[in-house]
């Protein structure tokens, strides 16, 4: 039976009868550790060679609900999940590139994942090349080494909405044995699934959109299952290792051997989860599995809003420019026909639920705009289901380079809203009331 993204959301993953004792809602699994049963059960279970539950750190019942429920909507063939979207991040690109790999990665990204790749993976042996626009697939090409191992970017960038040409990198990416890992966190799998463009591995912070109620963090890795991880660049892929191996009968295997194409997310499962410990508890799972099904719902009324927001915002004299590509009016980074021709294509359904905009008076009156919102909330999460505004430039990407943020469009002037689902002209009338206040009533129209 074929079945429906809304359908999909409510019940793969989860069989009421043979998972749940009958729950409608799947059952928290609070415990830290389940009964092995026998020493040979036990023994089956450590070893991989069976599938069960032993330890929450290494696999939970209801997080494993949540994993099997967003590799079926995102496409994939498998998902681990993991305490929050940078951990997902993080996690994927470190598997990618560990032993001294590179990264290939557009400056136009969330501020942790550029602060990571430019300060922090390096001090592990872990470089970036940033490209000013991503999709500039020349100045991509002249990126890559003998030691690159994969291109980065977001779907949809936050926050200046530009989309990601997901089928050029990936044809690009592959001729040259390259990963490509997609950050899908803005648009979500309702409105794009990367995999079906070419993508290999695609990540989220589910925080945001999937969860959608703002009540917990979390992030997930998902693996289309089919790049070749043998074909020389990742040299992790292809050593024993001793975790998955049988050592007492002097059998020593490769996550490679082992899983073949899906060694990449059982070696992130393996190693990532398993050593750093970036684990979602149950209860979060639970709460992410909750907003999880009405994501169809949700995210198809706040792009309704957010359209109307951003063509409301193009008649405010003090804006100087609205970034959403989800309008053809709306300023693009990059070529603004490819932008709308990569928005009709992937994205059809609309760009996600954020904007941003640029407004006479620079920083100041930012501030201004920020402290006189009734309604909005001032808050740096997105994806939930309230409106908030934000400040980039001096919040969610404090910590990028200038150089890097004024290439990316993230100025002192830049404001950020993620639209939730309040009533889209109590949004307008909060707007105009909190421009009205900043630049003391002289709005006009």
């Amino acid at each position: 039976m074929s079945k429906g993204f809304a359908t999909r959301a409510v019940h793969d993953g989860y069989d009421c009868q043979s998972q749940g004792g009958g729950a409608a809602s799947v059952p928290i699994y609070q415990s830290a550790a389940f009964d092995m049963v026998t020493a040979d059960r036990g023994d089956a279970l450590a070893a991989g060679e069976i599938r069960g539950f032993s330890y929450s750190r290494l696999a939970n019942p209801t997080v494993k609900v949540l994993e099997d429920r967003l590799a079926s909507l995102e496409g994939g063939k498998g998902a681990v999940a993991m305490a929050s979207g940078m951990a997902a991040v993080s996690c994927a690109l470190m598997c990618a590139a560990e032993g001294g790999g590179r990264l290939i990665s557009p400056v136009d990204l969330y501020g942790t994942s550029v602060d990571a790749m430019k300060t922090f993976f390096p001090n592990f042996g872990i470089e970036t090349d940033f490209v000013d626009d991503i999709n500039d697939l020349e100045a991509v090409e002249s990126l890559i080494q003998d030691d690159t191992r994969a291109i980065f970017a977001e779907s949809v960038a936050n926050p200046s909405t530009a989309i990601a040409d997901i089928p050029g990198l990936a044809d690009l990416a592959h001729r040259h044995g390259l990963a490509l890992i997609i950050d899908n966190t803005v648009p979500t799998p309702y409105l794009l699934k990367p995999i079906d463009f070419g993508a290999d591995i695609v990540v989220h912070s589910t925080t945001k959109g999937i969860s959608g109620h703002g009540n917990s963090l979390g992030g997930v890795i998902v693996d289309a299952g089919r790049f070749d991880w043998g074909n020389g660049r990742f040299p992790q892929m292809s050593q024993p290792e001793l975790i998955i191996s049988d050592e007492r009968h002097g059998s020593m295997v490769s996550f490679l051997d082992a899983f073949g194409k899906m060694a990449f997310l059982h070696r992130v499962h393996t190693k990532y989860l398993h050593t750093f410990g970036a684990v979602m508890s149950p209860f979060t799972a639970y709460l992410q599995l909750t907003g999880l099904e009405t994501l169809a719902q949700r995210v198809a009324t706040e792009v309704k809003t957010a359209t109307t927001l951003a063509r409301h915002l193009l008649t405010i004299p003090q804006v100087e420019q609205v970034n959403y590509s989800g309008i053809p009016e709306g300023r693009h980074h990059g070529d603004a026909d490819q932008q709308n021709r990569l928005a009709s294509t992937l994205l059809p359904k609309g760009v996600g639920t954020i904007l941003s905009f640029k407004v006479q008076g620079g920083y100041e009156q930012v501030k201004r705009i920020v402290d006189s919102v009734r309604l909005m909330s001032y808050m740096p999460n997105i994806g939930d289901c309230r409106t908030l505004i934000v400040d980039p430039a001096r919040i969610t990407h404090r910590e990028v380079p200038e150089p890097y943020r004024l290439s990316a469009g993230v100025g002192d002037d830049l404001i950020r809203i993620s639209v939730g689902l309040e009533n889209p002209d109590d949004l307008i009338t909060d707007l105009d009331q909190a421009f009205a206040t900043a630049y003391q009533g002289t709005l006009q129209g």
